[in-house]
């Protein structure tokens, strides 16, 4: 059953949230990572290709981390109080994400230690709701390292949208319309790998705790459709993505966590792509940023 108590009142997530970006800013905690953007059509889709030349800043600060706290180092427990945001339930704080790409990047963060790999609850999905209430954005889940995870301590994430100023508000919608989507189980068919897509209420959004039941039991749909077999709070084997906006909720089982030398997480399956350097960008054009979500995702989709 999702908490019983929600300690977020509605509208106050994006003035928080501007306000903890600011302060985070001026006193160093918030590490943003500038980057140049670049729209690449590929199969209808003006995917957002990103070079981030400056990650590998946030790669060896993680290095650093490991080599002077341990690998089991948890930025979650405790959170950085600079980087707070808000109290969202019982069970899960909102913060900012350290070294954000996107501006105003949250992590939905469980309050005591879960598993990443662990399947998502009631609670989760309650404090997903919370946020999408109160800012119109893709909320998303890297279920695994093969899905592009790297923390071991669950969070669900957010980015507002849309995901550029001068471009689409979600890329990937392109290849549907979320009026068009039926209840139940939907499958694009101009997608050429395997994944499920769900219909959402957006009015659940003022329910938050009654739309976290609602939206497990559509998740727990999800992933028996797509041969995730649940054993306990795990799955048997394999990982996946998660993305969900207040109109519909999509799920791609995983087989590779890159492909080409490009690492690849929820945000792919959006239509946002990041590189390092120009080389791995004209790279991911000579390729076609369709043809490395088909890579790394598993088999299914269009014949």
């Amino acid at each position: 059953m999702a908490s019983d108590v929600c300690l977020l009142p509605a509208d106050t997530l994006w003035p928080r949230t501007l306000a903890a970006t600011k302060h985070g800013l001026a006193c160093g905690a918030l590490q943003s990572i500038a980057t140049e953007s670049e729209l690449v059509e590929d199969e209808g889709i003006p995917f957002v290709v990103r070079i981030a030349a400056n990650v590998v800043r946030k790669e060896q600060a993680a290095v650093e981390r490991r080599a002077s706290k341990g690998k089991d180092f948890n930025p979650f427990l405790p959170y950085d109080k600079d980087l707070f945001v808000a109290d969202l339930s019982t069970t899960h704080v909102c913060i900012l994400n350290k070294f954000n790409v996107v501006d105003h990047h949250l992590l939905m963060v469980t309050r005591a230690f879960e598993e990443q790999e662990s399947l998502l609850t009631a609670q989760d999905f309650e404090a997903m709701w919370l946020a999408l209430r109160d800012i119109d954005g893709l909320a998303f889940y890297n279920g695994g390292k093969l899905a592009g995870a790297s923390q071991k301590h669950k969070h669900l994430q957010l980015v507002p949208l849309p995901m550029v100023e001068q471009g689409p508000a979600l890329p990937m919608e392109a290849a549907f319309s979320p009026r068009d989507l039926r209840a139940g189980l939907n499958r694009v068919p101009t997608l050429p790998f395997a994944h499920g897509l769900m219909h959402l209420n957006p009015a659940w959004a003022y329910s938050p705790t009654e739309a976290g039941a609602k939206t497990l039991k559509l998740y727990h749909q999800l992933l028996l459709s797509l041969g995730l077999e649940p054993e306990g709070n795990y799955l048997k084997a394999g990982a996946y993505n998660l993305l969900a906006t207040r109109d519909w909720m999509l799920m791609v089982p995983r087989r590779a966590e890159g492909s080409q030398g490009i690492s690849i997480n929820s945000l792919g399956f959006a239509g946002s792509l990041f590189v390092k350097d120009e080389a791995q960008l004209e790279k991911l054009k000579a390729i076609g940023p369709m043809s490395i979500l088909k890579a790394v995702a598993q088999a299914g989709g269009r014949s």
